[in-house]
């Protein structure tokens, strides 16, 4: 119950940032639909990244002007997204023949990105951007590689930083096609387990696409 008490606290505080500008030009909002591949990558010796898995995150953007050319850009997704660990010596029943335990990390979250865009002005109905910011998830599911629930395995909270950039292109009056890539660096540590201390992060690289009203 806290968890969703926090998570409702947060959509909120997003919502009511942005909602105050509803009414002006200032403010745009975008439909998303993005493929992306993701991996784990751990900091301890005895576990080793095993191989990416691919996603997709797809949900609402939007993007607040302040300035002609720059905005603060958030949204809620739900971003599809994990990565494969190998264990050595690690205390699970499933160990290899080499001292090795595979576990598949499928995760999903709800994610609400906060970052600076900056746009140049459209050259013949184009304009490009980039971007930098922090993206905050938020765990709903977790399921290893034969669909077994891990949540317990997995913490709550997950934060990273993006960067990247693409370009936007004017289908007629206000309407934009989306196009750029991303990548995502974790900072917070993904994996929650008892006996075994490592850092490990969730890295994605994102392919954006989007139609902008």
């Amino acid at each position: 119950m806290k968890k969703i008490t926090l998570l409702i606290a947060l959509i909120t505080i997003a919502g009511n940032t942005f909602a105050q500008s509803e009414r002006e030009s200032d403010l745009r909002f975008a439909f998303v639909l993005s493929p992306q591949v993701s991996w784990i990558s751990s900091d301890h010796s005895s576990a080793e990244g095993n191989g990416s898995l691919f996603g997709y995150n797809f949900g609402v953007e939007m993007d607040k002007f302040f300035a002609k050319n720059y905005a603060i850009s958030t949204g809620l997704t739900i971003n599809t997204t994990g990565g494969k660990l190998d264990y050595q010596n690690y205390g699970i029943e499933d160990v290899s023949e080499d001292n090795f335990a595979a576990v598949e990390y499928r995760l999903k979250y709800i994610e609400i990105p906060f970052s600076l865009k900056l746009q140049t002005n459209d050259f013949h109905r184009t304009s490009y951007y980039g971007i930098f910011g922090l993206s905050t998830q938020y765990n709903i599911k977790a399921t290893d590689g034969d669909g077994n629930n891990i949540n317990d395995d997995v913490h709550f909270f997950n934060l990273g930083y993006n960067f990247g950039g693409g370009l936007q292109h004017s289908l007629g009056g206000n309407t934009y096609l989306k196009t750029g890539i991303t990548y995502n660096q974790g900072i917070s540590d993904v994996t929650d387990h008892e006996y075994f201390d490592d850092k490990a992060v969730l890295n994605r690289l994102v392919f954006n696409f989007g139609v902008i009203f």
